[in-house]
């Protein structure tokens, strides 16, 4: 199995933030015409967000990793970005961790109030399914290959994944948990749409089930990892740096693996799932340039 793509992080991130970037600006767009005002412009905004787009360059690798070659894989990687964004909309509400910045802007409910943040989180998730959609018919899948990656998206944005992960994370706020427990809450909160980007590549290029099965291994380990690296660098990083507020996790005594294993065992943990991560490739016999750039970028990223 050929690998098509670049093994260099930095080039596999540019060309998903140019990919995704392209797309999300064009539904961003269609949204602000169709939608009246204020959710139409609030969607837009949402979906204009900057990022590192970590989950489409995962999205991308994956694919050609599996064999696919199609540019049309950028429309899932969009849809993967959009649930994200969804994700973030609610996670920075005042009701859940209250933050006025995200990627160095203002949140959505601090740009459009409360009431309209959270019907935009609402709405982007049907947004996402168009999104998806659309990209399964540019790559020519059937109706049961785009069935089974909405399955995949859906259920990790939903209650079995990111939204389980947060009513976790937020009942566990004032007092620590075992590892055990910390590992539990982020599995759902943040690695299982990870999980679920890496799983989604290699469904788009219809590969075997035993290659999906590799990467959906490889997700579940980076996707933790993501986490324990986000912990570190919300404990040692500027706002600036950041792009949203830093120390967050503390004000909000919420247990992070920082609080439970210290920075440089949280470090350490990172570093080990990384590795589990790629060894899950090679095991699958899954070519890891690309995805084992990325994992180690995950790791020891500064922002």
């Amino acid at each position: 199995m050929a690998e098509a793509v670049p093994a260099s992080a930095d080039e596999l991130l540019a060309r998903a933030r140019d990919a995704t970037d392209a797309l999300l600006e064009r539904w961003a767009a269609r949204l602000e015409a169709d939608v009246p005002p204020p959710d139409g412009p609030a969607l837009g905004y949402a979906l204009r967000s900057p990022g590192k787009r970590v989950r489409a360059a995962l999205v991308l690798a994956a694919y050609h990793s599996a064999g696919g070659e199609s540019s049309a894989i950028a429309g899932v990687a969009a849809a993967v970005e959009t649930v994200h964004t969804y994700s973030l909309v609610h996670d920075d509400l005042p009701c859940m961790d209250d933050d006025d910045l995200r990627r160095g802007r203002a949140t959505t409910h601090r740009r459009f109030g409360v009431p309209v943040a959270t019907r935009v989180g609402y709405l982007l998730v049907p947004v996402a399914a168009q999104v998806l959609a659309e990209a399964a018919a540019g790559l020519g899948l059937s109706d049961r290959g785009l069935g089974r990656m909405a399955v995949t998206l859906f259920e990790a944005g939903g209650i079995e994944g990111m939204v389980g992960g947060q009513w976790l994370d937020l009942e566990a706020e004032g007092r620590l948990l075992e590892l055990s427990e910390l590992t539990e809450v982020h599995r759902g909160k943040t690695g299982r749409l990870i999980r679920a980007a890496c799983m989604l590549g290699g469904l788009a290029a219809g590969a075997k089930d035993a290659t999906v099965a590799a990467l959906a291994a490889y997700g579940e380990e980076i996707g933790l990892a993501f986490q324990i690296a986000d912990d570190v660098l919300d404990a040692t990083a500027t706002s600036d740096q950041l792009g949203k507020t830093a120390g967050r996790d503390q004000a909000l005594a919420k247990s992070t693996y920082v609080r439970v294993l210290g920075v440089d065992g949280a470090r350490a943990e990172a570093e080990r799932l990384a590795g589990r991560a790629v060894a899950h490739l090679a095991a699958g016999a899954v070519p890891s340039g690309s995805l084992g750039a990325l994992a180690q970028y995950i790791v020891t990223r500064n922002s």
